[in-house]
């Protein structure tokens, strides 16, 4: 547990091997690069990076950075402060904190890429990469989309039949994390704050230069943005991965890994290796 942005914020930190791919030198001169994972907004924890992605990417040289959002997994839960500006600071305060200089590459799931996306519009030379999975920059459409989740989710989760519902049709587990989702948008003003969130200008968001990754589900409806995000971000490189939907990162990982660590040596620059176990 670190405190930073006045809160007390749950990390994990993996180091690349010394003897492993990679020999652990994939950043400026002897320095690993550091790659930042931002988890998805409500029902999420970094327990999805840790469970996937976080050991292979370590394992092929780099230093991998995960932390729980404020009001998620052990992180401290506030009853107020959950704009989209809010995030942004902590991970500014967080990398800060940690003593971070280097510019950092990104990866985020669902919310988790508008977080890093926010990041970088306002941080932009301590950013070297953004890569989304199933997400957007903070445009008006997506925002749009989010608070729509965000208001089913304050109206379903409470009601005992629905969680009874979601235990018998996708098990315990599932449920269990549906409650705690009921209990912290109960608690804060998380399902208020997010959508009121003031956004930034279709400029401020072209304006970012670095390399950017945008992965997609052929069956999720998140895909449907990805043109808007190639005309603000022409730079961006697309991937459309049939048959899946906006669990992409924890129903598919292995194919998530070999395009995120392929995208890194291709577009950053970054000496990366390639990993044959299975996360």
């Amino acid at each position: 547990m670190i405190r930073a942005n006045g809160i007390e914020v749950h990390i994990e930190r993996l180091d690349p091997p010394a003897d492993g791919p990679g020999g652990g030198n994939a950043g400026r001169g002897d320095r690993p690069a550091t790659l930042v994972m931002i988890h998805g907004m409500a029902s999420d924890s970094l327990a999805s990076w840790y469970f996937t992605l976080a050991k292979p990417l370590a394992d092929a040289g780099l230093r991998v950075l995960m932390y729980d959002l404020r009001g998620h997994g052990h992180s401290q839960r506030p009853p107020t402060g959950y704009a989209l500006d809010d995030f942004v600071d902590d991970l500014s305060a967080m990398l800060t904190e940690l003593d971070v200089t280097d510019p950092v590459h990104l990866l985020g799931n669902s919310f988790g890429g508008t977080i890093a996306f926010g990041y970088a519009i306002r941080h932009p030379d301590r950013v070297a990469s953004v890569a989304a999975i199933e997400s957007s920059p903070p445009t008006r459409a997506w925002m749009a989309r989010v608070a729509r989740r965000l208001d089913r989710a304050t109206d379903l989760l409470p009601r005992p039949e629905a969680l009874a519902q979601i235990s018998a049709g996708r098990g315990e587990r599932v449920a269990r994390r549906a409650r705690a989702t009921g209990e912290m948008l109960a608690t804060t003003t998380l399902a208020r704050d997010l959508p009121a969130s003031a956004l930034p200008s279709s400029a401020q968001i072209s304006a970012i230069g670095v390399p950017v990754l945008c992965l997609y589900g052929a069956n999720s409806a998140v895909v449907e943005l990805a043109p808007a995000v190639v005309r603000l971000l022409p730079q961006t490189r697309s991937v459309v991965l049939p048959g899946e939907k906006h669990t992409v990162l924890v129903d598919r990982p292995e194919a998530v890994r070999r395009l995120v660590l392929a995208w890194l040596r291709e577009e950053c620059s970054v000496e990366v290796a390639e990993v044959a176990t299975a996360p």
